[in-house]
């Protein structure tokens, strides 16, 4: 009789455990953007593409070597 509580009680933990890692590792939900604002989907790579230009045209500092 203690067998059989201890596999059901290994059983109640391993169902539970299970469904805690396939909630953990579910994809997360896609949010769609609302028809009253569209974001064009190549509008984010390109302006992420202009600032990365923007940085790399600025000068670098240069340390002052005069004592």
């Amino acid at each position: 009789m203690r067998a059989i509580f201890s596999v059901l009680g290994l059983l109640a933990v391993v169902l539970v455990v299970s469904l805690l890692a396939k909630k953990q590792l579910a994809p997360p939900a896609i949010s769609v953007p609302s028809a009253s604002a569209p974001v064009p989907a190549a509008s984010v790579p390109q302006q992420y593409k202009q600032a990365l230009d923007a940085a790399l045209q600025q000068p670098r500092a240069m340390p002052d070597d005069k004592p």
